[in-house]
């Protein structure tokens, strides 16, 4: 082994693939016979229909038929008998499930572990390793080969990818016990960390591309896994169409990429940067239209204006997929993205402020409609959508470093929150409803704690994980050549607009009176160790997972900024220069700003984080009937607010509705009449023509025996004719 571990890093994403390819098995021969034995349904000899394994009658009374989640089955099974038609017995099929799917994410991440210490244990400039596979497409000068790479950023990524998903697997054994289709929830999940871990370990961007479009057809089938249910399909297909606009922008900019550098490798595009920008052929004009394409396809996955809409309907999917897929892994792909191609950025200012602008705007946009929300899991959804907002504010103004530190540190308590909310709707038997809670932290005290964690950690409180990415993104956007004080007072307000409606949350849902139903109440209880020592485990990141990334103003030496220096500043001096250069380097423009300034700033902005945290006690705590009143002072507000700004119903209006009556147009007009008239009108000529010609053969003897007689006397004429011609 020349390069050690290193040689082994295919395993990474092999491994979940691995976990598809078995649990898949489980699900083809073992599940959909034992459903259709169940169900009372003639088990085929061959494969059958796949369908029949996973419809209503296999399912029984499962939850997406009586209208609620899937922790209403697991909590209705442990708290009050078992939701899903008396079935008691466990089959041992499933045992094997719950094993394998984490076994071969867990062993992904040990593989993963190993290759980033042997990384880290070369020198900074030697810190990447591509491993070509195999070739793949060779088509005239297209030489793409399917290779991995390991940097530093790709290295951060597959360690948040796979430690992530481990926690959420092995909570998922829990929160998922008493579903029917245990081992297909599972196949998709190891799916997902497969294409996940495609995307961010890929050496070119046509590869990382399939990964792409791989965890977008694994978020489709996850939020609609429970397919019965209306909304859940619904949900799926809207989260695949509108993640198609965004990934026609990505394909068309990978057709430039090409065009313009003859390679899709990245350690190739990369290197050609200053080349093709002194010679003239990498303009201005080019690298924004390709990094403005990229980012259109980053507003598509990372759910941000205008194409966030799908994000929030996505809660309809099982919360472990909310808590892996929708907020901790691949909506930061947009993100991974436009930091890894930030050589091309930084050649773009005007791509860059729009990046920034669109994160700003969908920062506070987004949170702006968390205020109102009354779903748990919905206002965790436009808090992702927020938080995402918060990390293209970064990459606009030029801090890639600071973005890729928030996307790590989001991903510890935005899934400690999103798996706290499950534990909280399993111990409710499936209620999510916050008007339907209270009081809840002395029956669920280990939930409690955990969320209560992950909340002081997004609302930015000093010594926790957000604070200091967080911090780090206000600081890059105030001082940044990029950046700019009107965009930092927006991110501080949003961050203030957070700290508020996520005390909101917690005491509506852990605080007060009981304003449960008596039956749910009765039944109301902790998860179990499968669910809370994964909750526990992200309580500990959520707190010192930030640590690494202490800004040298409060005695840090930013240890994150390091490890991710050789990706980032390279790539600016190459690709960039002046301000840009130091930007990418997420220090901004070479001026030296004094201490005393970054940390006033810092004191502002968790002031106004404390000031949300308190306006949110006295609201919902002190003045518990004030919200009402406000929200009949100002109706009007409340309602937009509350219903989202109308934009759901605004696509439908000016989008969606204009489709479907201009496609119902051309159909009438040049498919009903021009096409189908010249099909019919061919057919109507071979009809007609056929009516005068079957004419001849009418079945009277008489007319046959006419018909011999007048062709002998033309025949005989003819030759009698000819006869006396010649």
């Amino acid at each position: 082994m020349v390069n050690g571990i290193l040689d082994y890093l295919w395993l990474v994403p092999a491994l979940p693939l691995l976990g598809v390819v078995l649990n898949g098995a489980i699900a083809l021969f073992a599940e959909r016979p034992f459903l259709l034995r169940e169900a009372g349904l003639p088990v085929p000899g061959g494969l059958g229909h796949g369908d029949a394994s996973h419809g209503p009658s296999a399912h029984g009374t499962s939850a997406p038929l009586s209208g609620q989640h899937g922790a209403s089955s697991a909590a209705d099974s442990h708290g009050h008998g078992d939701s899903h038609g008396g079935h008691h017995e466990t089959p041992a099929y499933r045992k094997l499930v719950a094993f394998l799917a984490p076994a071969v994410v867990g062993a992904s991440f040990v593989v993963a572990l190993l290759c980033v210490l042997s990384l880290a244990s070369r020198p900074a400039d030697g810190r990447t390793f591509v491993q070509i596979l195999f070739p793949w497409i060779q088509a005239g000068s297209l030489l793409v080969p399917a290779a991995l790479q390991l940097d530093a950023l790709s290295s951060v990524m597959a360690l948040v990818v796979t430690g992530v998903g481990f926690l959420i697997h092995v909570y998922s054994v829990g929160y998922m016990s008493h579903e029917r289709a245990f081992a297909r929830y599972f196949v998709c999940l190891n799916l997902f960390m497969f294409a996940m871990l495609t995307l961010v370990l890929a050496n070119n961007y046509l590869l990382m591309f399939v990964g792409w479009e791989g965890v977008g057809l694994c978020s489709y089938l996850l939020i609609g896994f429970w397919y019965e249910k209306q909304s859940a399909s619904d949900a799926g297909k809207k989260a695949f169409v509108v993640n198609r606009i965004g990934d026609f922008g990505v394909l068309l900019a990978m057709f430039l990429v090409f065009w313009t550098f003859g390679s899709l490798s990245f350690t190739e595009v990369f290197a050609k940067v200053p080349l093709l920008r002194e010679s003239g052929v990498l303009t201005t004009g080019l690298a924004t239209a390709i990094t403005l394409l990229l980012f259109l396809g980053a507003t598509g996955k990372s759910a941000q204006i205008p194409l966030y809409v799908w994000l929030p309907d996505a809660m309809e999917g099982p919360t472990p997929v909310s808590a892996l897929i929708h907020a901790a892994t691949m909506v930061t792909a947009g993100v991974y993205m436009v930091a890894r191609s930030s050589a091309l950025f930084l050649l773009a200012p005007d791509t860059m402020m729009v990046v920034a602008v669109i994160g700003a705007v969908t920062a506070i946009f987004s949170a702006t409609i968390g205020i109102c929300q009354t779903d748990i899991k919905r206002v965790l959804a436009y808090s992702t959508v927020s938080q995402l907002g918060y990390m293209f504010l970064a990459c606009g103004v030029g801090a890639f470093t600071a973005a890729i530190f928030h996307l790590m540190t989001h991903a510890f308590f935005k899934a400690l929150l999103f798996l706290g909310s499950g534990s909280v709707i399993h111990a409710l038997s499936g209620e999510q409803d916050m008007r339907k809670m209270g009081g809840l932290k002395k029956y669920v005290p280990v939930t409690f704690a955990t969320m209560f964690v992950a909340t002081l950690a997004i609302a930015g409180i000093p010594g926790l994980s957000g604070f200091f990415s967080k911090d780090e993104i206000l600081w890059q956007t105030f001082s940044s050549s990029h950046g700019s004080p009107v965009l930092w007072v927006v991110a501080a307000l949003a961050a203030g607009i957070t700290a508020f409606y996520m005390f909101r949350l917690v005491f509506l849902t852990f605080f007060g009176k009981s304003r449960m139903d008596p039956e749910v109440e009765k039944h109301a209880h902790e998860s179990p160790w499968t669910m809370t020592v994964p909750l526990s485990i992200l309580a500990i990141l959520s707190v010192a997972g930030g640590w690494i990334g202490i800004p040298a103003v409060l005695g840090g030496s930013n240890l994150f900024e390091h490890w991710l220096a050789p990706v980032f500043h390279p790539v600016a001096a190459a690709g960039a220069h002046g301000a840009a250069a130091a930007g990418a380097h997420g220090a901004s423009v070479p001026v030296h700003h004094p201490a005393a300034l970054e940390l006033g700033l810092m004191a502002l902005s968790v002031g106004i984080a404390l000031c949300g945290i308190g306006l949110a006690y006295f609201l919902y705590r002190v003045r518990t009937g004030k919200p009402a009143e406000i929200a009949k002072q100002w109706p009007t507000l409340y309602d937009v607010v509350y219903h989202k700004y109308y934009v759901d119903e605004f696509y439908e209006w000016a989008v969606i509705r204009r489709i479907v009556n201009v496609s119902t147009g051309l159909w009438q007009m040049f498919d009903a009449l021009f096409i189908d008239g010249i099909v019919n009108g061919v057919a109507d000529l071979v009809r007609s023509a056929g009516g005068r010609v079957r004419r001849l053969q009418g079945g009277v003897v008489g007319g046959y025996a006419f018909s011999l007689l007048a062709g002998a006397v033309l025949l005989v004429g003819y030759i009698l004719y000819r006869s006396v011609v010649q």
